[in-house]
């Protein structure tokens, strides 16, 4: 059962040293996993009053690639100025971001209240690079990697919503980056916000078409199952072809097919990719249209893709920021 806190549980010494140790298996990553709080909790914060509910709302999802730079991040999204924002790959207490609570930090320069879900427990402190050029402390204060959503709108009942248990990056399956190795595994968080669901979610990157599929799956009956009657949007990384050679395009990717048979509609999401090089992923293979919005029972006016460059040019990520406009029944 997902308890909902002010602050996570952290990981202790003694757990820390049962992953380090625990033979690279499924059966003891869903130990490990049953073993750490955190894996079951949503922390929330900067609780936002209540408002009479909105005809409009604009919504952003990014990936922010650890969220490195905080004031930018926060200066970059007040441009496009969202109601929601629906975030992944975000660090809290992790050497490589200056043991920074990101999602909290982004929510209080924004004004906004926050929920954060534990995607992984990283065992490591991360890539060769960020190790040289980031890493100034030798140990992760929490070691935790993310989920987030952020609302200038009141959000009511948190679901976090586990994409799958195995330990996919935890038994260093194929295509996994060995410089990462971790507990836990994709998820989706999902709140009630102006009479809606709205969900962050991240597929899984070294993995194929038919394992997103289940993922998507998953995420379809989770949300049927919890919040039955309400529109839905759902937001995020899908990672769509990724490991799908030769083209490596989303066009091959089975969960759209499934969308629609939900009931999901992707058509209005804006054309183009949504990949860039950035700091720490500096000569990307491919550019890649990776992130997208499925709605449900909801009308979308506009959408766009804005690329994740900060005022002076920075890459604020490896992910370009999309977002739609939703509109609601007076």
């Amino acid at each position: 059962m997902t308890s909902i806190v002010n602050k996570l549980t952290p990981v202790t010494s003694t757990q820390k040293k049962n992953v380090r140790i625990a033979p690279k298996t499924e059966r003891y990553h869903k130990t490990l996993l049953s073993q750490i709080e955190s894996m079951d909790q949503i922390e929330i914060g900067e609780i936002c009053t209540s408002e009479p509910k909105k005809s409009k709302l604009r919504v952003a999802a990014w990936n922010l690639e650890r969220c490195y730079f905080v004031d930018d991040t926060a200066n970059y999204l007040r441009k496009i100025n969202p109601d929601i924002i629906l975030l992944s790959e975000l660090d809290y207490g992790m050497s490589r971001t200056a043991q920074k609570h990101t999602a909290r930090e982004l929510s209080h320069l924004l004004g906004m209240e926050y929920a954060y879900a534990v995607e992984f427990f990283e065992i490591g402190l991360g890539t060769e690079l960020e190790i040289k050029e980031y890493c100034k402390d030798r140990v992760n204060n929490f070691g935790w990697h993310g989920n987030a959503i952020l609302s200038r709108l009141p959000m009511t009942k948190h679901r976090l919503i586990r994409l799958d248990d195995h330990g996919h990056w935890f038994c260093l399956n194929q295509n996994v980056d060995p410089n990462q190795p971790r507990v836990g595994g994709r998820l989706a968080l999902a709140v009630e916000i102006n009479g809606a669901c709205f969900v962050s979610t991240h597929l899984e990157s070294a993995a194929d078409s038919k394992h997103r599929f289940e993922q998507m799956k998953i995420l379809f009956n989770a949300i049927d199952q919890n919040f039955p009657s309400l529109p839905t949007l759902i937001g995020g990384d899908l990672n769509t072809g990724n490991n799908l050679p030769p083209t490596y395009s989303w066009q091959n990717e089975s969960l759209f097919g499934l969308s629609t048979e939900r009931g999901y509609d992707w058509s209005f999401n804006a054309n183009g990719y949504t990949t860039r090089p950035s700091l720490i992923t500096p000569n990307p293979t491919r550019k890649m249209k990776l992130d997208w919005f499925l709605a449900r029972n909801l009308s979308i006016s506009e959408s766009g893709i804005e690329a994740s460059l900060g005022e002076t040019g920075l890459p604020l990520s490896d992910h370009d920021c999309i977002w739609c406009d939703v509109s609601f029944e007076a």
